[in-house]
């Protein structure tokens, strides 16, 4: 697949979220648990209004490290903790972003479009990048995912 990249100034986005530290091969592992009790709060807390999930990344300093991931869903404002599950955001500011269209075990092709892009237009990866993940679809060659990449 072809990735266009593009620059866009994003907002800061909130999100109910449950943290993980792991590293990149634990990724698929460590989501869904999280994701659930992010959604069994939802559940429970039905003025609080969701949107889509959103993984925000906190990059490591050394890229082989454990990172930080908040497993998360889009709100429309703040709460208070409860239990693991608490309020986060991503940060604002320019980014690197690109649309993958497709299976999510192909993501990383678009991650790898965006560090391509940031090589050849000699930009910096910040110290944040998130996936917006669009509405389910039983056909994954449907499924839309936004990334984005904070630029330092």
């Amino acid at each position: 697949m072809h990735y266009e990249v593009s620059v866009e100034t994003a907002p800061s986005v909130l999100i109910a979220a449950v943290s993980a530290t792991v590293h990149r091969s634990e990724i698929a592992r460590a989501w869904k648990p999280a994701l659930d009790q992010v959604w069994a709060f939802m559940r429970s807390h039905p003025d609080i209004k969701p949107g889509r999930n959103l993984f925000l990344y906190h990059h490591p300093a050394n890229r082989n490290e454990p990172m930080n991931i908040d497993f998360g869903v889009e709100i429309a404002h703040s709460f208070d903790p409860a239990g693991n599950v608490r309020c986060a955001a991503t940060p604002s500011g320019q980014v690197a972003t690109t649309l993958h269209v497709g299976p999510y075990d192909r993501l990383g092709d678009a991650h790898q479009a965006i560090h391509a892009w940031c090589a050849a237009n000699n930009r910096k990866i910040g110290q944040a990048s998130w996936e917006v993940y669009g509405h389910w679809n039983n056909d994954p060659a449907l499924l839309q995912t936004t990334i984005k990449y904070l630029l330092a």
